[in-house]
C-alpha cells in the first residue's frame, strides 16, 4: 500500500492553506499600518517640539527685553 498524494487537495488542505495566506495578509497589513502610525506620531512629535521651542524663544526674548526688577533693601530692625 503506498501513500501518495491525491491530485486534488482535501477541502481541510485547502481551508488551512487558505486562512494561512490569510493571516499572512493581514500581518502584512498590519505592519503596513503600524509604521504609518509610528511616522505620524514621529511627525507630530517635531512639529509639537518646534512650536514649544518657538515658544520658550520668544518668551525668553520678551524675558530679556523687559527690565530687571529692582530688588527692595531689606531694612534693619533696631535690636534691643
Amino acid at each position: 500500500m503506498s501513500t501518495k498524494k491525491p491530485a486534488e487537495p482535501s477541502p481541510a488542505s485547502v481551508a488551512r492553506s487558505d486562512r494561512r495566506r490569510l493571516a499572512a495578509e493581514d500581518g502584512a497589513r498590519a505592519m503596513v499600518d503600524a509604521e504609518r502610525q509610528a511616522i505620524e506620531v514621529r511627525k507630530n512629535m517635531a512639529r509639537l517640539r518646534a512650536a514649544r521651542e518657538a515658544k520658550e524663544a520668544a518668551d525668553e526674548a520678551v524675558r530679556l527685553a523687559l527690565p530687571a526688577p529692582a530688588l527692595k533693601k531689606r531694612s534693619k530692625k533696631p535690636t534691643r
